[in-house]
């Protein structure tokens, strides 16, 4: 699969600056032409309330500002979760060694409270290279039902099958939510190209798109289209 040019170009910590030129638009396109694993989206990112490990709650409304990359795991799952983890940690490594650090915010999901203890929550991190500086992992609040994150997963797409030995067969997927809370894109399992993923990330930081929300039309947009 051939990734963007803008990547084979450059170094990871300079190729953000090269990637400015490409407006949202530009960058949506060039994925969905070079990234068979991407899905554009663009509507609200569901609501939650969930907690740290150190028992410290986060609302979806506390990320607004950054941009978030999320998936769900659960650290008892013996095969795509550990890799899935991995392959954000090294979409993370590539972010964190550009300016758009601190301006991105990782977030893993367990959909497994009762055995994702806030011991486990806190050594899954360092075992998989997933740095906290701007990583969080989130379970359930204390006075939510056990199944609260499966269902938040199912509102982000997902589908269960919880098996006879205690294992959730789902897909993997890495959403990604712009700094004003849209949920934007997906990108599919485990084989896309990071870099592609942090191309993705660096648009939505540089604000370079025409918002959502307005349509020019009319004289004055007819005038702007002269220039």
């Amino acid at each position: 699969m051939r990734v963007l040019l803008v990547a084979l170009a450059a170094p990871v910590a300079g190729f953000a600056y090269g990637a400015r030129a490409h407006s949202l638009d530009d960058v949506d396109a060039m994925l969905q032409s070079d990234e068979k694993y991407f899905q554009q989206i663009d509507k609200p990112a569901p609501d939650f309330t969930l907690r740290t490990a150190d028992g410290r709650v986060v609302r979806t409304a506390d990320l607004r500002g950054k941009v978030v990359v999320l998936h769900f795991i659960y650290t008892s799952c013996p095969d795509v979760c550990p890799l899935h983890a991995e392959k954000i940690a090294d979409v993370q490594n590539m972010v964190n060694g550009t300016p758009m650090k601190n301006q991105v915010i990782f977030v893993s999901i367990t959909t497994d409270p009762k055995k994702d203890t806030p011991d486990v929550l806190h050594s899954y991190g360092s075992a998989h290279g997933l740095d906290p500086v701007n990583w969080l992992f989130l379970t359930t609040t204390e006075d939510q039902p056990e199944d609260a994150t499966r269902r938040l997963a199912e509102a982000f797409g997902h589908k269960f099958t919880l098996t006879d030995d205690g294992y959730q067969m789902h897909g993997i997927v890495t959403h990604v939510i712009d700094k004003e809370g849209r949920w934007r894109a997906n990108f599919h399992g485990l084989d896309f190209a990071s870099v592609n993923l942090v191309t993705f990330v660096n648009a939505l930081t540089n604000n370079v798109e025409r918002p959502h929300h307005e349509q020019e039309t009319g004289w004055w947009a007819k005038i702007k289209d002269m220039f």
